[in-house]
């Protein structure tokens, strides 16, 4: 599957733009804060119905507008699918797949893969444990739709259950045969989530190694440590009775798997702490990657976006990402960048068809 098209309206700061692709190479150029980060978040919107950037959605209509739209044609098998997500200030935005809307936007999810590597992906490594939570599901996700109801539902019950701690406060009783019943969906839900997670990292983390092998041209050795209140085989139930002291403290769940974290590591040391700028940009690139290996087992290659990518590399790591991006395991790959001439004089040494777009 490929992008055919892309059409943009009150999209950040485009009015309206339109773009034929190639399908495989596409390159944006041009200066800082002309559009080539949105076009890319465009990209991914039509993926995933969300901004990759942007938490806020109204912040993805233009300032002066009242409403967005992104519609985007792809080719797969010579046939064409039809995406258009269309958002009005203070209203629910809109899917449409060929004409239909969309009654459940997690239908969606995992029709068109797609794969972005940002150097805002640097908060995995910097920012707190809720960031890597959703790297993970968000993988998961693509492939497991019993997962991410689950995911879904066990957040649903976990805001119950901080709620009740707040409001049932001074009333013990209330409190213990109301928590009763949220442990009991907890416990079973976090137990299948943990599972999953566990299975799919021991499936992913090779993968990664690998990835970063290829890069690093095995000067360092990686790994990814998971940690989780379940890795001790004490039973979820238990955890959450045993934790309530604590609960009750700070008025809300202190344990449980929304508290997982993934430790990321170079040379047995912190990532966060001990790597280069260059060694973490190239451990998140590897992240990505993996991430594309993982989902292209499907029935769909996803879709490659690199944004701003080369900055901060050696040249050694450049010519490693060139090889890689050579292979024919890759799709439809786009790319964004300041320098015109670097873009192109890479993007020539890979030996598949190209598109620069000068924004």
């Amino acid at each position: 599957m490929f992008l055919k098209n892309l059409l943009l309206n009150n999209y950040k700061n485009f009015s309206e733009i339109k773009f034929n692709f190639d399908s495989k190479i596409v390159c944006f150029t041009g200066m800082n804060g002309v559009g080539k980060t949105n076009i890319v978040d465009a990209i991914y919107h039509l993926s995933y119905t969300k901004s990759y950037f942007n938490s806020i959605q109204a912040d993805n209509i233009k300032h002066d507008q009242e409403y967005m739209s992104i519609s985007g044609v792809y080719e797969e098998d010579n046939k064409e699918e039809k995406i258009v997500l269309s958002l009005k200030r203070n209203e629910k935005k809109v899917l449409i797949k060929n004409g239909k809307k969309y009654k459940k936007f997690i239908d969606h999810i995992g029709l068109i893969p797609a794969v972005i590597i940002s150097p805002v992906d640097r908060n995995l490594i910097t920012d707190g444990s809720d960031i890597r939570r959703k790297f993970v599901d968000g993988i998961i996700s693509q492939s497991n739709k019993d997962f991410l109801f689950n995911l879904i539902e066990y957040n649903r019950t976990l805001k119950q259950r901080n709620k009740a701690l707040k409001l049932f406060f001074n009333d013990k009783k209330k409190l213990v045969s109301t928590l009763e019943i949220y442990n009991f969906k907890l416990s079973k839900l976090g137990l299948d989530i943990y599972k999953k997670r566990n299975n799919f990292l021991k499936e992913f983390i090779p993968i990664f190694k690998n990835r970063y092998f290829e890069l690093s041209s095995n000067k360092e050795q990686v790994d990814i440590d998971y940690k989780s209140d379940l890795s001790s085989k004490e039973e979820f139930a238990k955890i959450l009775i045993n934790s309530l002291e604590n609960d009750l403290r700070y008025k809300y769940t202190t344990r449980g798997i929304h508290k997982d974290d993934l430790l990321f590591l170079k040379d047995k040391n912190s990532v966060k702490k001990f790597a280069s700028q260059g060694q973490q940009k190239s451990f998140l690139i590897a992240l990505k990657l993996a991430q594309f290996d993982y989902l292209s087992k499907g029935n769909k290659k996803p879709i490659l976006l690199l944004d701003d990518i080369f900055d901060k590399l050696d040249d050694i790591r450049v010519e490693q990402i060139i090889k890689l991006v050579n292979d024919d395991h890759f799709n439809q790959i786009f790319v964004t960048d300041t320098n015109k001439e670097r873009s192109e004089s890479i993007i020539k040494k890979v030996n598949k068809s190209y598109k620069i777009f000068q924004i």
